[in-house]
């Protein structure tokens, strides 16, 4: 069953059907604190504006959407070098939930930081992304759009993935597209194996590499089957989250450090420390035992909280 069918169904009172309204809620924000020398805030204020307006207004996909259908994100530039000739580097950090059925509460789908973002930006410049031509006329130019058209697209996967089984793929083969025809040139980084353990390109190769299709039901299983199903049977949902650990483990134990393992957990501890406190003893040990093998850098605060 697509996304779009299961949140109709998902929907207790249905607003009326938007044919113009776009995928994304996107909220991009420019910081320019970390600069040694005082920023053009006008020129970054007019750069924001107009990611604001690509992101929001660009359809990113065939389906209609609803008005409150729309993925909340958010993107956050923190400018840390100001190169000359209006180029900079900047870390970005790319956040997107996912609300639950039957609830107010929107469940994290991604919490990343990637730092390797260098563009070049001048106040006015045209914003402009072709998937025929990833890197545009300038790679330098080119390579801010790409890194948010890359980001879009895994977000609109992961919530495509959250509904059906396998429903994110023509959206991750989207971004691999563009990792396939990245801007290229002097410090541009991020889109090749050979740049880092954890960047654009491995995060897409694990989304699309059929080794790693545990991560899928994972997926599928912790939101479709298990968060949207707490409020109607809490003991089956949090017994589908259990599984979907359980499929995590499973294939870090076959394929061991992958980034889609720590991708998968950044920004849940808490939500997963809440689930399980509620549990029985031993799906709160099994959790425990799990979350402290594969989740290492919050392995303390499961042992403390989960006890």
């Amino acid at each position: 069953m697509c996304r779009k069918i299961v949140w109709i169904f998902f929907m207790m009172v249905m607003a009326p059907v938007c044919l113009l309204a776009q995928e994304l809620k996107a909220r991009i924000t420019i910081n320019t604190q970390q600069l040694s020398t005082p920023a053009d805030k006008k020129a970054f204020q007019t750069c924001q504006a107009a990611l604001n307006n690509f992101l929001n207004n660009r359809k990113w996909t065939k389906d209609t959407w609803q008005p409150n259908e729309k993925i909340v994100c958010n993107f956050l530039f923190i400018i840390t070098e100001a190169q000359g000739g209006n180029v900079y580097k900047a870390k970005l950090t790319v956040q997107a939930a996912r609300p639950i059925y039957n609830s107010n509460y929107d469940c994290p789908l991604i919490n990343f930081m990637d730092e390797n973002v260098i563009f070049k930006y001048v106040e006015y410049q045209s914003i402009e992304f072709n998937e025929n031509r990833v890197s545009g006329s300038d790679p330098i130019v080119g390579n801010l759009t790409a890194i948010l058209a890359y980001y879009a697209y895994v977000i609109l996967g992961l919530d495509y993935d959250s509904f059906a089984l396998r429903g994110g793929d023509p959206y991750f083969q989207k971004a691999m597209n563009i990792v396939n025809n990245a801007p290229e040139g002097r410090d541009i980084s991020g889109w090749k194996a050979f740049d880092g353990l954890r960047n654009r390109y491995w995060l897409t190769e694990n989304l699309t590499n059929n080794r790693y299709n545990l991560m899928h039901d994972a997926f599928y299983s912790y939101y479709r089957l298990g968060m949207d199903y707490m409020y109607e049977n809490e003991t089956d949902g949090r017994g589908a989250i259990l599984n979907s650990l359980s499929l995590v483990n499973t294939m870090n134990n076959d394929i061991p450090n992958t980034m889609i393992v720590q991708f998968f957990f950044q920004g849940k501890s808490k939500e997963l420390i809440n689930i399980f406190k509620k549990g029985t003893p031993e799906d709160k040990q099994k959790a425990r035992e799990i979350l402290q093998k594969i989740d290492i850098s919050n392995s303390n605060l499961y042992k403390q909280e989960l006890k």
